[in-house]
């Protein structure tokens, strides 16, 4: 499992049981998200979806998590083997998740109406959602961002 620092921004790769707490970032995709090679070769500020991770990174700060997971970044997706891997155990990177932050681009603050806006909102139209996941870890816990 590869992890993404949340502070240096740089990606490790965890084997077996050496996974430290991490935080995980549940979203829908934007057309300029930041991919694994934008942040090995430093380019990853130069993207539109750079700033959502910046926030996700800085709430799991906030909730003293030094690590965090985000499909866009912490996936090889030109290496169609550990592509697939990863669509074989991402339901259980889920479940080992100690938090899991949504975020909801199409959702504006807590002001009035937000509700009708959460409800509406694109993440839950997604191909595979987690409301679909019968069971979150019992460490787990969720939160809009």
């Amino acid at each position: 499992m590869r992890l993404l620092h949340t502070r240096e921004i740089q990606l490790k790769e965890f084997l077996g049981n050496s996974v430290p707490p991490y935080a995980i970032l549940s979203h829908t995709w934007d057309g300029d998200e930041v991919t694994l090679e934008n942040v090995r070769d430093g380019t990853a500020a130069q993207h539109g979806a750079y700033r959502k991770l910046l926030g996700a990174c800085a709430r799991a700060q906030k909730d003293s998590y030094d690590w965090i997971w985000i499909d866009t970044c912490c996936i090889d997706k030109s290496s169609s083997s550990e592509l697939q891997e990863a669509i074989n155990t991402m339901y259980r990177w889920y479940q080992h998740a100690h938090v899991c932050y949504a975020y909801l681009v199409d959702v504006p603050d807590r002001r009035a109406g937000w509700d009708a806006a959460f409800e509406r909102s694109r993440w839950w139209k997604r191909g595979w959602t987690l409301r679909r996941t019968p069971q979150l870890g019992p460490r787990s816990l969720w939160e809009f961002c």
